[in-house]
């Protein structure tokens, strides 16, 4: 096959822990042709999509010699097999016009995941569709409904909605004299986008376990353990990964979620989860499949390309 993948530059990656660098080695063993092209590089022609994109040309599995280019040209995505959208967020207007050109692109090209559902699931916002499965959440960027929500929590994280990495998340404790210092930074502006107060889920200490979904199955997890004096779990701030097995509650939060997934064509997503509770679901570039493999679970690296094989041939 011929792929296309619109992600952060190669060079750049840290291939240890990168998700989009095993997916391209995994076929690049398998044969494939395997390009790279940035967000910015894309090219809307009428109804033609192109992108100016560099091949990978060899990829190792040894940081700083871990990719060889070829030569820059422009590549028409319409002569591609499959379009992977792997760039990292925040999903913003570059993110959204980036999908809403892939879109153009004919049926015969597997674009994953399905760039018009990603529009219409922001990741923190499309969790909000099973408020059964969440700690108390409000997504406002009203102020005096803020306030009114820290009054009713002895604890909260204010995050903002469309961050990542953890990026901007900060935990409230009873008597933390920066919150109004923190709602006059979230909310500058005359039209401040909204921000997301959750209730604090000491839980959090423990862990924060990702959950890795192939087609509405859960395939493995990890587990991700803040640094001591971090509230933050993310393995870009020092949370350190862990094996991790999944739970009935794993399963039960999996089994909720898996027709909505499905039907959206939400290939490969990751779920959040803390003490039992779902916290967010990752739709753009859901990462932690180097980990899984490193903790003996499953390749999903792997499983992802027998998918789309399989997709393919259908």
């Amino acid at each position: 096959m011929r792929i296309a993948i619109q992600t952060d530059p190669f060079s750049g990656l840290i291939i240890k822990g990168d998700t989009t660098f095993a997916m391209a080695l995994e076929a690049q063993e398998r044969g494939h042709e395997i390009w790279e092209y940035q967000p910015q590089h894309l090219q809307l022609r009428g109804d033609e999509v192109f992108a100016r994109a560099r091949k990978l040309s060899k990829l190792m599995d040894t940081q700083g010699e871990h990719v060889i280019h070829g030569e820059e040209e422009v590549l028409d995505l319409s002569s591609v097999d499959v379009v992977l959208i792997r760039q990292d967020p925040p999903f913003d207007m570059v993110y959204q016009t980036a999908c809403y050109i892939l879109e153009k692109l004919p049926e015969n090209v597997l674009v994953l995941n399905d760039p018009a559902e990603i529009r219409g699931a922001p990741e923190k916002l499309f969790v909000m569709d099973y408020p059964e499965l969440m700690p108390t959440t409000l997504v406002t960027s009203d102020e005096q409904a803020l306030r009114a929500f820290r009054e009713e929590h002895e604890e909260m994280i204010l995050k903002p909605l469309y961050g990542n990495g953890g990026a901007g998340v900060f935990r409230i404790r009873p008597g933390d004299e920066n919150f109004s210092s923190l709602l006059e930074m979230f909310l500058e502006g005359d039209r401040p986008l909204p921000v997301i107060a959750q209730g604090y889920l000491k839980e959090v200490r423990g862990g924060d376990k990702r959950v890795l979904i192939l087609d509405g199955e859960p395939v493995g997890a990890i587990n991700r353990v803040p640094a001591e004096g971090e509230a933050r779990s993310n393995m870009h701030v020092g949370g350190r990964a862990e094996a991790s097995d999944l739970t009935e509650r794993d399963l039960e939060i999996c089994a909720a979620i898996a027709p909505e997934l499905k039907e959206r064509r939400l290939v490969f997503t990751g779920i959040d989860v803390i003490g039992g509770m779902l916290t967010e679901i990752n739709v753009t570039s859901p990462t932690g499949i180097r980990e899984l493999k490193r903790f003996g679970g499953p390749d999903m690296a792997a499983l992802f390309w027998d998918w789309v094989a399989n997709e393919k041939a259908a």
